[in-house]
C-alpha cells in the first residue's frame, strides 16, 4: 500500500493512490515525483512511433493513387513501408524495454501492467472519475499516479490493443519474410489462430490502428482537459516527472 500522506485540517474529498489505485488523503502543498525518466522517454518514443505508424499503416492499407513514369523512379510507397516496418519494430522494443522497467522502476512504473480487478473501492473510484469527465461532479479528486478510469484505459490500451497490434503485425511482416523464415516460425501462429487468411488478419489489424486512433485523441483531450480543470498537474508531469497539486493548502 502506498505511505498515507499527512492529512489537510480541511479536506476537499482530496486522493492520492494506494497499491491498488484507490485514494488516500493527501497534505499541504507538495510535488511527487511520479514518473522516472525511463517512464517518461517511453511515452514520448511510444507517441512519436504511434503517430507514424498510423500514418503510414493508413497509406499502406490505402496505397496513394499511381505515379506517372517509370515504376523504378518511384519508390514512395517502398519508403512508406520501410517506415512502418522500422517503427513497428522500435515500437516491440520499447515496449518490452518497458516491462522491464516495470520490475526495477518505482510503483507508478508498474501501475499500467495491472488493475485491482477485485477491488470493489477502485471501481467506484472509476465510476467518480467517469461522472467528473460528464460533469457529474463539481470536482475530481486528487491521485498520484493515473486515476483509476486512465489506469483501466491505459492497461486496455497497452496491455490488450498496442499486443494485439505487435502480434498481427509481426504476423503480416512474417508472411512477407516467407514461410522458412525465423519471423514466420515465431508469428505464423497468429495467422493460423485469426484466420482464415491473411485478409482477415490485415482487417483487424487495421481495426486495431482505429482503435489506438481513438484513444489517442481521447487521451490528448483528455491531458489537456484535465492541466486546465482539475487540480493537479498532467502534461508538465510527463515533462518534469512531479505531480503538483494546486489548491493543497488553500
Amino acid at each position: 500500500m502506498y505511505a498515507e500522506l499527512p492529512t489537510d485540517p480541511r479536506p476537499r474529498g482530496l486522493a492520492g493512490t494506494d497499491e491498488a489505485g484507490v485514494g488516500v488523503q493527501l497534505g499541504q502543498r507538495t510535488a511527487i515525483y511520479v514518473y522516472e525518466a525511463p517512464v517518461r522517454l517511453w511515452h514520448w518514443v511510444n507517441a512519436l512511433l504511434i503517430v507514424v505508424l498510423i500514418a503510414t499503416g493508413f497509406f499502406i492499407g490505402r496505397p496513394l493513387p499511381s505515379m506517372p513514369g517509370e515504376a523504378s523512379d518511384a519508390f514512395l510507397m517502398g519508403y512508406i513501408r520501410f517506415a512502418h516496418f522500422a517503427a513497428g519494430q522500435a515500437l516491440v522494443v520499447a515496449y518490452l524495454a518497458r516491462i522491464f522497467w516495470a520490475f526495477v522502476g518505482n510503483k507508478h512504473s508498474r501501475q499500467i501492467f495491472y488493475i485491482p480487478f477485485w477491488n470493489a473501492r477502485w471501481w467506484k473510484e472509476v465510476v467518480w472519475e467517469a461522472k467528473w469527465y460528464l460533469f457529474l461532479v463539481p470536482e475530481p479528486k486528487k491521485y498520484e499516479g493515473h486515476n483509476p478510469l486512465a489506469h483501466l484505459a491505459m492497461f486496455t490500451m497497452f496491455n490488450l490493443t498496442l499486443v494485439f497490434l505487435i502480434l498481427t503485425g509481426c504476423a503480416l511482416y512474417a508472411e512477407g519474410q516467407g514461410q522458412g523464415s525465423w519471423w514466420f516460425a515465431a508469428f505464423g501462429w497468429v495467422i493460423d489462430l485469426l484466420g482464415p487468411n491473411t485478409l482477415w488478419v490485415h482487417t483487424l489489424h487495421r481495426a486495431a490502428m482505429w482503435v489506438m486512433l481513438v484513444f489517442a485523441i481521447i487521451h490528448i483531450y483528455a491531458a489537456i482537459r484535465e492541466d486546465i480543470m482539475s487540480r493537479q498537474s498532467m502534461i508538465s508531469t510527463m515533462l518534469s516527472g512531479e505531480r503538483m497539486f494546486k489548491d493543497d493548502g488553500q
